[in-house]
């Protein structure tokens, strides 16, 4: 994977069209990207925050398994939960308020029909968050920003509901 060719596809603040791009599967990748969003290659972890970013904007992702795409190959990786985690959230004051996010690669998303929220749950019933960032990669919702979301959602019936730009976002049942 030569970065100087995928750089040249790339435009400053756009990202590349991978979903354009049907390059031959060149095999597996030693890269995995765990649940708390750190890159890891053959077992030591990513220290080049470029680097991450730059391969960020290359995941494409096929049923349940995630491949880094350039115009001239696909090789697979290992993503443990979500490729994205949002590490913060603000309320935005528009005609409607909006939920902003930030995620570990600086991708900001609001979330809207098009980025919606939503929750899994365990089977001990844990809860985990995500928000679609892009295409159809998600950003696991970090624990600390999903405590802000409950705090700021209302109750509807049994569950708590949050609202960003007119699209309401079941984040589950609550207790009273």
């Amino acid at each position: 994977m030569n970065l100087e060719d995928v750089s040249k596809h790339i435009k400053p603040g756009a990202l590349p069209p991978v979903e354009k791009w049907n390059p031959p599967f060149c095999g597996d990748m030693p890269i995995e990207i765990k649940r708390d969003g750190t890159w890891i290659y053959q077992g030591t972890p990513f220290t080049r925050e470029r680097l991450v970013r730059l391969f960020s904007t290359i995941i494409w992702r096929e049923q349940d398994e995630y491949f880094l795409v350039t115009p001239v190959e696909k090789v697979r990786i290992k993503v443990e939960d979500a490729p994205f985690v949002a590490i913060c959230v603000e309320k935005v004051k528009s005609e409607q308020t909006q939920l902003k996010f930030t995620d570990n690669v600086g991708n900001t998303i609001i979330a809207s029909k098009d980025h919606p929220i939503w929750v899994n749950h365990s089977e001990q019933g844990e809860p985990s968050p995500y928000i679609l960032v892009r295409r159809n990669l998600p950003a696991l919702i970090h624990r600390n920003v999903f405590y802000q979301l409950v705090e700021w959602a209302k109750p509807q019936g049994k569950n708590l509901v949050i609202e960003s730009n007119g699209e309401a976002f079941n984040l589950g049942a609550f207790e009273e």
